[in-house]
């Protein structure tokens, strides 16, 4: 039997974050970040169309994630972690020249990162074909509906600013599956180094959205119960729990040794 594990206490919390969110909103301090996605469209356009002519430009997203997890090494913190995997990516590395696959993909990651960055999400690493994202908050209402609204934003990304452009040069579609969960995770760092030693996260919520994500059809969102429990209602009605068949999904709640329900993103 293999466990989710979530070491905050979800009452407790979500009474509080509840609460906090009343008061930001009173006081009009509500930190959920709000993104035009027309002009997100418009701004993926442009550096795609820039990425295939001229080759792909350093963006320094993750240098952000680096600098916060250095601050906080050796803390633990609740979060939302997102896993994003591009789905076809075979296809392409057959069909096309490899420089036109590493811009593809690497324009690919890029995209996925700036929807991170846009909604308060910090981006820890890109690994192979995926894009693996965090975001963190003092409410963390806050932090996962900010992380649904990045998932959002990527499928319309892809659906609407990427694609129509690789159609005109005749490639394939791209298409992602994403998963998404919250958790306590620990900040570690590989070796005594202050400024150079590897930093990651370490912790359940970590490998549960990796096992989430894997269960994800293409262009869709799976998220975990603790994500669901703390979006707001009016995201909750998007979702609906996932059905599955006989241990298609396996994981158990530490809390009361209940299957884990996963819900997916239904509009």
């Amino acid at each position: 039997m293999e466990n989710n594990q979530n070491s905050d206490s979800p009452s407790n919390n979500l009474e509080q974050d509840s609460q906090s969110n009343v008061v930001d909103m009173m006081l009009g301090k509500n930190d959920e970040k709000v993104v035009d996605s027309e002009k997100m469209i418009q701004e993926t356009q442009k550096r795609i169309w820039s990425s295939l002519k001229k080759g792909i430009e350093y963006d320094a997203t993750v240098d952000r994630s680096d600098a916060y997890l250095r601050k906080h090494v050796h803390e633990k913190q609740s979060m939302v972690v997102m896993y994003v995997d591009l789905v076809g990516s075979t296809d392409i590395t057959l069909t096309l020249p490899e420089e036109k696959v590493a811009i593809i993909i690497s324009s690919f990651a890029q995209e996925m990162a700036y929807a991170v960055k846009h909604h308060g999400g910090f981006v820890l690493k890109f690994v192979g074909d995926a894009v693996i994202g965090y975001f963190v908050h003092q409410s963390s209402l806050i932090a996962a509906d900010n992380a649904i609204g990045a998932a959002k934003s990527m499928i319309k990304i892809i659906e609407e600013g990427i694609n129509p452009i690789l159609n005109q040069y005749d490639y394939p579609d791209l298409f992602v599956k994403i998963g998404i969960d919250f958790g306590t995770n620990m900040i570690v760092r590989y070796g005594s180094d202050a400024e150079k030693s590897h930093v990651d996260l370490l912790g359940p919520a970590m490998n549960i959205a990796a096992k989430i994500q894997g269960k994800a059809k293409p262009q869709e969102i799976l998220i975990g119960e603790d994500v669901y429990t703390r979006i707001h209602p009016s995201l909750q009605k998007e979702f609906s729990k996932k059905e599955w068949a006989d241990d298609e999904w396996k994981y158990h709640s530490r809390e009361d040794g209940e299957l884990y329900p996963v819900y997916h993103h239904s509009n």
